[in-house]
């Protein structure tokens, strides 16, 4: 004889094992000279393509470029040292420009400082909250329609140097008023820039068709910085207009704060927090696609917390995941996240030896490289898809993309979230149906011969009705559910309620049922309620829908056996008062 236990369900992980960096993890299987060497050669590579982007990024951002390295050596570095993904590479972003740039000029660079720092909290409140898990909730269109407007906005503040435009004044911020301004400047524009930018985009486009394996970004770098050097063309660079790099990493410091401040730049803040949540577990999940490897969400979150406020600081910009390097970083064949150390490690040793090389580098070459990196933003091939998938996908994406144009990104990331829940909502209550009238065989069974024959004198009692409900009963089906089962005849004096094909009731659903039961009370009519799971019932019973208001059968059979067991009989009819 053999006896069967049942398995308990799996215990909760500790918070040893929730927060423990993946660091640690890869240090605990075993690190060999041989590991090492693949993180080493990773990191050698990610730097390589982290450099240019690191100082183009931070000229979109209305930055330095030094900041832009700074963010790229410390919040790299800490992202690896305490992230919760053994292959992420962290620093500053593309999808982060437009939002570093508008608090730039809202707020000036020490807004900008104490918003990061203040990000990185908020991301370490929302990992040690354990909610990572609930950013995977971001709908499909609202991730494209806004990673598209970001990419539309960005290109558009790289007008005036991929043409080498001169004014006087400031340019604006909104999409709808920098592009007349743009124009009405046009006739300023540089021949050297403009054939410099077109020179540096053609070429980034040939290596990347027929050697998809060279570093295209620093190649067209260098050969531009050479360029203007030896050519004198008269474009401005690095050194031109932010006085150079300084060759080593600024002491930390906090910036200057108070009350109000904190109060003025929190919404700022708090859009970092959002963003960077997404963007970081995105390339994280990127990463675990590639490998096969489960990142851990809430250390991830916890890390690059830190990280954000290792780089504010330093005085550098927002930090995040980066989806590309991170895939290179992979691709270049990295064991763990000592190759995002790595990468940070070769990134301060440029600044310590070849600094004053970056000041040759032109303006236009760097507006070239995010103008390429915009265009791979843009996932083409996914808009058109979901333009054509329906026309609830299709509202929700343009609605996010024209927020993010016009607007701005937190509120196309709210809008574009509320929409795509609502859109949710309306198609799952569409999969929830109810069924009257239900026809029976025995226990319920389907009528194929091997489990009983119809049972034709349950269905010629006319003092029962049977219903039978389908799907999630949610608020959003609540209504139109209630609605018919609250339609019972006078002659009606059983109701049976099947959730045999209910996996899930709310709170909504279970009033709905309560309310319907103390109805058919006060007209004398029974409800019986078959085939509850038991996450059903508890539900329901926490709604007070439990004996004795209603009665539990585990099937319709059973259900119909136990009103006939207490219909009255003739010789001794109810009697109404």
């Amino acid at each position: 004889m053999t006896t069967q236990t049942l398995s308990s369900p799996p215990a909760r992980p500790s918070f040893a094992e929730l927060y423990t960096p993946k660091l640690v993890t890869v240090l605990r299987e075993g690190y060999s000279l041989t590991n090492f060497r693949a993180d080493f050669m990773a990191g050698l590579t990610v730097a390589i393509v982290a450099l240019p982007l690191s100082m183009a990024i931070a000229i979109g951002s209305h930055a330095t470029p030094a900041q832009g390295l700074y963010t790229s050596i410390v919040g790299g570095f800490l992202v690896a040292l305490l992230g919760g993904s053994r292959f992420q590479i962290g620093g500053p972003a593309g999808a982060f420009i437009v939002l570093v740039a508008t608090t730039v000029q809202q707020h000036g660079m020490d807004g900008l400082i104490l918003a990061t720092i203040l990000s990185g909290l908020m991301l370490m409140a929302i990992g040690y909250l354990r909610l990572g898990t609930y950013i995977k909730f971001i709908p499909y269109p609202v991730t494209i329609g806004f990673t598209a407007g970001i990419a539309v906005t960005i290109f558009s503040g790289e007008i005036r140097h991929l043409l080498g435009l001169s004014f006087n004044g400031t340019e604006p911020g909104p999409l709808v008023e920098k592009i007349p301004f743009l124009w009405s400047n046009l006739s300023t524009f540089s021949p050297a820039a403009v054939g410099l930018s077109l020179a540096s985009i053609a070429v980034l486009v040939a290596l990347r068709i027929w050697r998809p394996r060279w570093p295209s970004m620093l190649i067209v770098v260098v050969l531009a910085a050479a360029a203007t050097a030896f050519l004198k063309l008269p474009v401005d660079t690095i050194g031109t207009q932010f006085g150079g790099i300084p060759r080593t990493l600024p002491m930390p410091a906090l910036p200057a704060w108070d009350l109000a401040k904190v109060q003025a730049v929190l919404p700022n803040a708090i859009s970092f927090a959002l963003l960077g949540a997404i963007e970081s577990l995105l390339s994280a999940v990127v990463a675990d696609s590639m490998t096969g490897r489960r990142h851990r969400s809430n250390c991830e979150l916890v890390g690059q917390g830190v990280a954000n406020i290792g780089a504010g600081l330093f005085g550098g910009i927002c930090v995040t995941g980066t989806i590309a390097r991170t895939a290179t970083n992979v691709r270049a064949g990295a064991h763990g996240p000592v190759s995002g150390m790595m990468h940070s490690l070769f990134l301060l040793l440029f600044i310590l030896v070849a600094a004053p090389l970056a000041s040759y580098i032109p303006l236009a070459v760097l507006a070239a490289v995010l103008a390429v990196v915009c265009w791979n933003m843009i996932e083409r091939n996914a808009f058109a898809t979901l333009l054509r998938a329906s026309r609830g996908d299709a509202a929700v994406l343009l609605a996010t993309f024209g927020i993010t144009l016009f607007r701005g990104l937190t509120e196309a990331i709210v809008i574009g979230f509320a929409l795509g829940s609502v859109l949710f909502i309306h198609r799952m209550s569409q999969t929830t149906a109810i069924e009257s009238h239900v026809p029976l065989v025995a226990e319920d069974m389907p009528d194929d011969g091997s489990r009983g024959a119809y049972d034709e004198t349950s269905q010629q009692d006319p003092t029962v009705v049977i219903y039978r409900i389908s799907g999630a009963f949610f608020f959003g089906a609540a209504s139109s559910i209630g609605a018919v089962l609250e339609r019972i005849g006078d002659q009606h004096r059983n109701l049976i309620i099947d959730f045999t094909a209910v996996p899930f009731v709310d709170s909504t659903g279970s009033r709905t049922i309560e309310s319907l039961a103390h109805k058919a009370a006060q007209r004398g009519v029974g409800v019986y309620l078959t085939g509850l799971s038991a996450g059903v019932k508890k539900e329901l019973a926490a709604q007070g829908v439990r004996p004795p208001l209603i009665r539990i059968a585990g099937t319709i059979e059973q259900a119909l056996r136990q009103t006939q067991k207490e219909r009255p009989t003739p010789a001794a009819p109810a009697t109404i008062s």
